[in-house]
């Protein structure tokens, strides 16, 4: 085809362009509905074998399910213990009800049409992509505030490149990241809203509804307060915001709080909505309100109010409560040593390999570069140009998160994504209408930019062959080093399926003692109860699990004792042990991988024939069972 002919393509097909550009504009809120119910389509048939297999694969997962499952089976509204951990005192969750609504509906919904099994599947399939309509549309909208034109398409659609944070919203993800996350961008939403009084009610409500969720990003949603507060010292009438923004914070937190905060979370607690952040929230709107009110007229005079009110309820908080400003979690030093410090979302960006840093900051890099554009191009606008300052900052500020730990990836990755997406947008808008060297220079720069957003499908497989081209073999080649991770990844799964966890309900229920990461999901499987589970409200017993595994068989006895474990369930090459056998080579689990077991552990078969990947013993706890022993020494 010829340039003119070319030519005469694009003008015939202009009309239509711009008429689909100015509908998609008017209905761009039906339109992201749309591009929403196909994503689910996708992910479900993408899914489906994980979605028929119930593969509930993170231990939050498998308790939300749990908890849904015992509340509509008549456990209390506030009473979030779960008996089946440490039975029978139960362990204390720290969650609140709230997200439990939309998939205790779900699963009543389809309990009417299917058996209660497909039910379950489906509705753990469907709850996590609710949030991702209200993240989808969160974007839509601050790209349409920012940006102009139909670029909240690609704001919208963004999310299918942030790989990590995508994974939070795929089925049979029914934790409760997804939801937080999504508030945190429909609080950003809230910032950047050119309506002051409907952004503050929005950015108000939102945050108290992440917060009686959970506290994990408590300091997102601070950093969102501030910047309103912010705002309001150097913008003159941006109280305007600021009040409704209180106003909504403080009644919405409490009322959330009367409404979904559990009998354990009335306590004063530092990890959860409770009295005490009700009482903190309560002084800085109050704060926030009056200072709103005030008739300051120079940003040094609103600068100095409000660094004294802020001040004020900094010292109001640290007087009363100053171990919730240390540390939420109130944790022993040494359940953080042999615990938490071994979760690697709990490392910062700094310990992960390449293979996980470089895909992971690909879209913050993106986000960079369209932030400092963005931020030249409204340099003379500066109601635009404090919104994208606003985006900026808090886009930068969830990167550096990375560096503390890496559960900040997807927050960094989402923030990233209205700056990414105002890049993409300007530059499509160049390749198609400027000059010839202009369309050259962004059609490269696009090349570029999709380069960085789409490099977690490629930097391992590019490595690699580079590598093989230098001569060098990859680690992920060195078949000790691959042999050895592959084990690992095979346990990790098979110890965890359905098909090999439902054997264990030929068995009377009881009360298994296994790892910690195994224990959610043996009672989301089976009818039997479990030690312990991942939860930090239960430091004590999680200690009690590395004690036992840590230490020498005698001491293993008296400890399963203690939590009436019948049985002891052990998969080797399970991610867990291999702490275990690092860390105490000559303890209970590493003589167990060596299979030296004791006389008092007695091998059972279950389906005899079965092929089961984890071993199960019971637990003898006789006279008999201790002479055993001691004639074998």
């Amino acid at each position: 085809m010829n340039l003119q002919s070319w030519s005469a393509l694009r003008a015939r097909a202009a009309p239509f362009a711009a008429g689909f550009s100015d509908y998609a504009a008017r209905h761009w809120k039906w339109l992201t509905l749309l591009l929403w119910v196909a994503i689910v389509a996708g992910f479900l048939v993408n899914r489906w074998p994980a979605i028929h297999w119930f593969v509930l694969s993170d231990t939050d997962d498998n308790i939300r399910y749990v908890q849904v499952k015992d509340w509509l089976a008549g456990q209390g509204w506030f009473d979030l213990r779960q008996y089946r951990l440490d039975p029978p005192r139960g362990f204390d969750i720290h969650w609140s009800r709230l997200v439990d609504l939309p998939l205790a509906g779900l699963m009543l919904f389809f309990r009417a049409f299917v058996d209660q099994g497909m039910a379950d599947r489906l509705a753990c399939a469907i709850a996590p992509l609710l949030p991702l309509l209200l993240l989808m549309l969160s974007l839509g909208f601050i790209a349409r505030r920012l940006s102009g034109g139909n670029a909240w398409i690609i704001a919208a659609l963004a999310p299918l490149a942030a790989q990590m944070a995508l994974g939070m919203y795929a089925p049979m993800r029914v934790d409760h990241h997804g939801w937080q996350l999504a508030l945190a961008v429909t609080m950003l939403a809230g910032l950047v809203d050119r309506n002051w009084l409907r952004g503050g009610i929005v950015a108000g409500i939102s945050t108290a509804l992440s917060l009686a969720i959970g506290m994990e990003m408590i300091v997102y949603l601070a950093a969102g307060g501030a910047l309103i507060a912010l705002r309001w010292v150097f913008r003159d009438g941006a109280g305007r915001r600021m009040l409704p923004y209180a106003i909504s914070l403080a009644g919405a937190t409490s009322l959330l709080f009367l409404l979904f905060a559990s009998d354990a979370n009335r306590q004063m607690v530092c990890d959860a909505i409770s009295p005490i952040w009700i009482a903190i929230f309560a002084a800085a709107s109050a704060g926030m309100a009056l200072l709103s009110l005030l008739p300051l007229r120079s940003w040094q005079a609103r600068l100095a109010a409000g660094v004294a009110v802020g001040a004020v309820v900094a010292a109001f908080a640290w007087l009363n409560w100053p171990q919730c400003l240390s540390g939420a979690y109130q944790i022993s030093p040494e359940l953080q040593r042999l615990w938490l410090a071994n979760i690697r979302e709990a490392k910062p960006l700094t310990a992960q390999t390449r293979d996980v840093a470089v895909p992971l900051m690909a879209l913050p890099v993106a986000g960079l570069f369209g932030l400092l554009w963005a931020l030249w191009d409204s340099r003379r606008d500066a109601e635009r140009l404090w919104a994208w300052v606003t985006v900026g900052l808090m886009m930068l500020f969830s990167t550096a998160l990375l560096f503390w730990a890496l559960r900040a990836g997807p927050a960094a990755q989402l923030m990233a994504i209205p700056p990414a997406a105002w890049a993409a947008h300007r530059l499509l808008l160049l390749m198609t209408t400027a000059r010839p060297v202009i369309r050259a220079t962004a059609w490269a720069a696009m090349l570029l930019l999709a380069a960085f957003v789409f490099a977690y499908p490629l930097y391992p497989r590019i490595k690699n062959d580079l590598a093989a081209m230098l001569g060098e073999t990859p680690k992920s080649w060195r078949p000790q080093a691959k042999a050895r991770s592959d084990a690992i990844k095979k346990a990790n799964g098979r110890c965890r399926s359905l098909p090999a966890l439902e054997v264990l309900d030929d068995l009377p229920p009881a009360t298994i003692f296994t790892m910690v990461d195994l224990g959610p999901r043996i009672i989301a499987t089976t009818h039997h109860s479990a030690v312990a589970g991942p939860y930090h409200r239960n430091g004590a017993v999680i200690l009690d699990i590395h004690h036992a595994f840590d230490g020498p068989a005698d001491a293993f006895r008296p400890i399963a004792a203690k939590h009436h474990a019948t049985y002891l369930l052990i998969c080797p090459d399970f991610p867990e042990g291999t702490i275990y056998q690092a860390r105490s080579p000559r303890g209970f689990y590493a003589d167990l991988m060596r299979g030296k077991a004791p006389a008092w552990l007695h091998p059972v078969t279950i389906r005899s024939g079965a092929t089961l990947p984890y071993t199960l013993y019971r637990i003898d706890y006789s006279a008999s069972g201790r002479e055993k022993t001691s004639q074998q020494r």
